[in-house]
């Protein structure tokens, strides 16, 4: 994880970066960005925890079809996200031209800038804290809030003070992930006009021959990342979040939504027909007038295969690497503990290119077999998304009392077979969760793949990248769809697998 800072400290050394940062156009572009942030990171948190609570605790009709669908979106890339919107928002986009045929509307409002920018992430980042907080809600002992309720709290006091503060440590994970995510997105922001930190070091990329600046902005971005984790771990309460006493495990118990059923039905489906319906709407029309006009149907079947193996790859080798860090992070508590666990989030706040860049550095110089080999890339992979399966891991680990671990140590078991035999069993929702996370991440993830791929390794994100480049957007409507057909399938079943 320190790869990428020790190549950032490298090529920033001859740089002359203090009188680049404290340029007061600088210093703006940050506060628009730390703007962002928090605004799609409030908006996410208001949309996941509903959704999540409803299709894991409620009589929701179709609740596990929404279960699948209300995160899907995270396959979107953001670029796609963007030109999206764009199309169906912008103020001559599909939505104007049937307004103005309905009822005469020619113009909308401008959809580009913060507003558009927020919308798009946001859509798209929610499922984040959806993740982690579902696994939680899957292992919550019920008989918590059957307390409170014979106490003669209601449903909503029994929510805010029993069921909220227990999905504190999921909420916070996710969060921050959504923090970290906008933090370095270029993709949406770029298409809609607003300008961030991470767009400053992209064309300070782009147009520099000298990378030496744009190393030192991104240093910059770690320090901003930094800030954030440690806002995040401040955050934290040293409250316990496992029974202090003997219980038995037993199924979550279903809320009777009653008048609110259909109601609570339409806000999973308004979400739904915004964040997936509408892009696969648009990329269908796309990809029917391609196909109308004469363009050859693409069906893509070695990008499909490649994207399959390398994001199972990558999410198998993100779970397992992340398990020693959530168990140091939720059992042995102090300072080496807290800098290991921060020192993770760093490769997912930096933009997927310096990553990129400094694995090529690294690769081409220390470990020349490796280069352009799929070692190599799932190297990046784990550097880029080791978070998101470490986050919903912990989470999870959180609700695991140590007295059941340390029964079993009492009893003669090893360390590693009381791990393997009675707490992985109780994480494996956040560990499902982390690796779907992973998993999506990794389907529709671009930088890195362009640079560190093997030759003639194409996936659906390049495919993607490389058909829109040219402005063949037909061409690109076809691999999109794939892509998130592709995901949603093992989606559906990481997500049912974790119910059980």
């Amino acid at each position: 994880m320190a790869l990428p800072v020790l190549y950032l400290i490298i090529r920033a050394a001859d740089a002359a970066g203090f009188d680049l940062l404290m340029r007061p156009t600088l210093v703006e572009t940050l506060g628009r960005t730390l703007l962002l942030v928090a605004a799609v990171t409030g908006a996410s948190i208001a949309i996941a925890v509903p959704v999540a609570w409803l299709t894991v605790r409620t009589d929701l009709p179709w609740r596990r079809f929404w279960g699948v669908v209300t995160v899907l979106p995270l396959v979107v890339p953001t670029h796609v996200g963007g030109f999206i919107v764009v199309v169906a928002l912008g103020p001559r986009g599909m939505l104007q031209g049937l307004l103005e045929t309905l009822f005469g509307v020619e113009r909308l409002p401008d959809i580009y800038g913060f507003p558009g920018a927020m919308l798009t992430l946001t859509l798209l980042s929610y499922p984040y804290i959806v993740f982690p907080v579902r696994a939680v809600l899957w292992r919550l002992d019920p008989a918590l809030e059957e307390t409170s309720l014979g106490m003669g709290f209601s449903a909503r006091a029994t929510f805010l003070r029993v069921t909220l503060p227990l999905l504190r440590p999921a909420i916070l994970a996710g969060g921050l992930l959504v923090a970290l995510y906008t933090l370095s997105d270029f993709g949406a922001v770029s298409l809609l006009n607003y300008e961030t930190f991470t767009w400053s070091i992209f064309l300070q990329y782009e147009s520099a021959l000298d990378r030496s600046l744009a190393a030192f902005l991104s240093l910059a971005l770690v320090v901003v990342a930094l800030g954030i984790v440690s806002l995040e771990a401040l955050s934290r309460s040293r409250s316990k979040y496992y029974r202090s006493t003997n219980g038995a495990v037993r199924p979550v118990s279903q809320v009777k939504l009653g008048v609110w059923r259909w109601p609570a039905f339409g806000l999973c489906a308004s979400v739904g027909i915004l964040a997936i319906a509408m892009p696969l709407g648009i990329l269908g029309f796309w990809a029917v007038r391609g196909v109308l006009a004469g363009e050859p149907l693409l069906l893509l079947w070695a990008a499909t295969r490649n994207s399959m193996y390398i994001s199972g790859l990558a999410a198998l080798v993100c779970i397992l690497a992340a398990l020693p860090v959530a168990v140091l992070a939720a059992r042995h508590t102090g300072w080496v503990t807290s800098g290991l666990e921060r020192m993770t989030y760093i490769g997912f706040a930096l933009p997927g290119v310096v990553v990129a860049l400094a694995l090529v550095f690294f690769g081409a110089n220390y470990a020349t077999p490796l280069y352009q080999s799929h070692v190599l890339l799932v190297f990046a992979y784990l550097v880029l998304f080791l978070p998101a399966g470490l986050g919903a891991t912990r989470a999870s680990l959180l609700q695991v009392s140590p007295a059941m671990e340390e029964a079993a140590r009492s009893l003669g078991s090893s360390p590693f077979k009381v791990f393997a035999s009675v707490t992985a069993p109780l994480v494996r929702p956040g560990m499902l969760a982390g690796a779907a996370l992973v998993f999506l991440l990794t389907m529709k993830e671009l930088p890195a793949t362009l640079i560190l791929a093997p030759i003639g390794f194409d996936t659906l994100a390049t495919s993607i990248w490389s058909a829109a480049s040219e402005a063949f957007f037909a061409q690109a409507a076809m691999p999109a769809l794939f892509l998130i057909l592709c995901a949603s399938i093992p989606m559906a079943f990481l997500i049912l697998r974790g119910h059980r």
